[in-house]
Order: structure tokens, then C-alpha cells, then sequence
């Protein structure tokens, strides 16, 4: 019973691109995360970083109750020996680093309880629109384990003082909160979501795709380098851009048009 889940990817053909949607359906039990369904999202993130065609992902949990409830209690408690704790954990990372990996933004979706692993998994992502119903928590100290992997990307996005409340209290913070705390870039009534799903989407596809592509590659190299690195890079970044070419439609496409 412990393997029964679904991830089904939805592909969209756009005139400007593939818009793929990945529902994770393990929602008789909040969506949680095993090993295999971590082998099998995993996959699914790793072949759509090979999709040349496409301009964005959308990521949700089946069932209206979770994004992902977190990683399962079940498995856990037959973890013995350390390294069964460490090949599972690099087994959450790997499928967080797939997501990072995706070379187009990726949006979470979120409904419902995001918890433990999957709050790790929606700050992988690059976006986060949640429904007023949503609650997001680290619930790993109060059983007995600290929270790790990509909850190191807490602070970056929350600050230390607010992940220090959620990795330590272990307290749920409602959707109001996470938006003020700027853990969700968007919050709007539950009816919505779809429709905010969608104008982000519609967004992201009207730009151009080597440009979108690039400025996600630049944002990742921007968490690694200092300043003075990053400012260089980025110059770089619009030489290669340059020499792409992609810009001249667009903005020979302005010019005119202002000089009408």
C-alpha cells in the first residue's frame, strides 16, 4: 500500500511553448512522500529539464487537502541504523534539486497543508501561489528529527528570525502569514487559484524563452557568488543574450510602435 500514488504530467501547447502541469496524487494521505513516489517525481522533474519546448511548470497535490503533507511517518519509523535516515533525506534532496534544476520557472500550487518535506519541496520551487486555506509548517522537531536538506533555503526567502520560528516552535503558519513573511509570493480565495495559476503562467510564456531561460540559469549562479561576482555574471549573461539575437524582434517591435 505504502508505493500507491500517481504523478501525472498535463502538457499544454501554447503558441509560445509547452506549459507542462505535474499533480502528485497520494491524497488519501495528504499527499506524503515516500521513497517511491520521491523516485517517481524525481523522474518527472529530470525529464522535463531534457523538454526544449518548454516555458513553465506548474506543480500541485492531488485532491484539494494538501500540496504535500510532508515526507511519511510510516517509513520513518522503520528507519534504524543512520544511514537509513541519510538515504532518505538525500532522496527528498535529489528531488528538490530536480526542481531547482528545471532550466524554466517552476510554480507550487498550493492548497491546503504543505508541511516538512513538502514545505522543502515548495521553496525548490520558484514560485508559490497558495489558496487562503493553505498552512505551512516544519513540524520535524516535535517528532523527534531536526528539519534539513532545502530548509536551508528558508532563511533566503523568510529571514533567520522567521525560520527560526517555524524550525523551532514547529507551529503551522496560516496563508495570511506566509504571504506577509514572504514565503508565498500570492495569496488569493480558494475559487481563485486557478485563475491566479494561470495569469502567472500567461506571464512567464509571453517573454521570450532563451531570455526566461537565462535569467533563471543567472538567479541560481546569483545564490553562489558574492556581489561583485554576480553583477559580472550577470553582464555576461546579456552578452550571451546579445549574441542570441532574441531581443531584436521584440524591441525593433517597440521602438516602432512608440514612434507611432
Amino acid at each position: 500500500m505504502a508505493g500507491i500514488h500517481k504523478v501525472d504530467i498535463s502538457w499544454d501547447r501554447r503558441p509560445g511553448g509547452t506549459v507542462a502541469t505535474v499533480v502528485f496524487d497520494n491524497a488519501k494521505r495528504l499527499n506524503v512522500l515516500n521513497p517511491p513516489a520521491l523516485l517517481d517525481l524525481t523522474e518527472a522533474f529530470l525529464g522535463l529539464a531534457r523538454e526544449d519546448d518548454l516555458r513553465c511548470v506548474v506543480f500541485s497535490g492531488a485532491g484539494g487537502r494538501a500540496f504535500i503533507g510532508g515526507a511519511d511517518i510510516n517509513h520513518m519509523t522503520t528507519m534504524r541504523h543512520p544511514e537509513d535516515g541519510r538515504r532518505f533525506l538525500t532522496m527528498i534532496h535529489k528531488l528538490c534539486q530536480a526542481i531547482r534544476d528545471v532550466p524554466v520557472p517552476v510554480i507550487c500550487k498550493a492548497e491546503g497543508y504543505t508541511l516538512g518535506a513538502g514545505l522543502e519541496v515548495a521553496v525548490s520551487c520558484d514560485i508559490r501561489i497558495a489558496a487562503d486555506n493553505a498552512m505551512f509548517g516544519m513540524p520535524e522537531v516535535k517528532v523527534g528529527v531536526p528539519s534539513v536538506v532545502e530548509a536551508a533555503l528558508l532563511p533566503r526567502l523568510i529571514g533567520w528570525g522567521h525560520t527560526s520560528w517555524m524550525l523551532l516552535t514547529a507551529e503551522n503558519i496560516d496563508a495570511a502569514t506566509a504571504g506577509r513573511w514572504g514565503l508565498v509570493e500570492q495569496v488569493v480565495p480558494a475559487a481563485e487559484l486557478d485563475a491566479a495559476v494561470e495569469r502567472c503562467v500567461a506571464s512567464i510564456v509571453e517573454a521570450t524563452p532563451k531570455a526566461m531561460r537565462a535569467q533563471k540559469r543567472l538567479m541560481r549562479r546569483w545564490e553562489r557568488l558574492s556581489i561583485d561576482e554576480g553583477i559580472q555574471a550577470g553582464i555576461d549573461a546579456m552578452a550571451q543574450s546579445v549574441a542570441d539575437g532574441e531581443h531584436l524582434e521584440r524591441m525593433t517591435a517597440f521602438v516602432n510602435r512608440k514612434r507611432k
